[in-house]
């Protein structure tokens, strides 16, 4: 009977679990706050941030300010 009623509550237990809901094709989690190794990129549906490993983040280039080399030069 005890086995029973241990059964029983791990079961109800497991059934109270949220899944994971993913972002980011598959490399961040869905959460209200993202832990100290994660940043959060995009926000995800249910307005929880998408937390990822900085590693899958997209870096910016720095691009130069084309039209003022553009004005240097035609100024010559």
């Amino acid at each position: 009977m005890k086995l029973l009623l241990l059964l029983l509550t791990v079961t109800l237990l497991l059934a109270q679990v949220t899944p994971v809901t993913k972002c980011w094709g598959k490399s961040g989690r869905c959460r209200t706050t993202c832990k100290k190794s994660e940043v959060y990129y995009i926000l995800c549906k249910t307005e929880a941030k998408c937390c990822v490993d900085p590693k899958y983040i997209p870096v910016r280039s720095k691009l130069t300010d084309t039209n003022t080399s553009l004005e240097s030069t035609s100024a010559v």
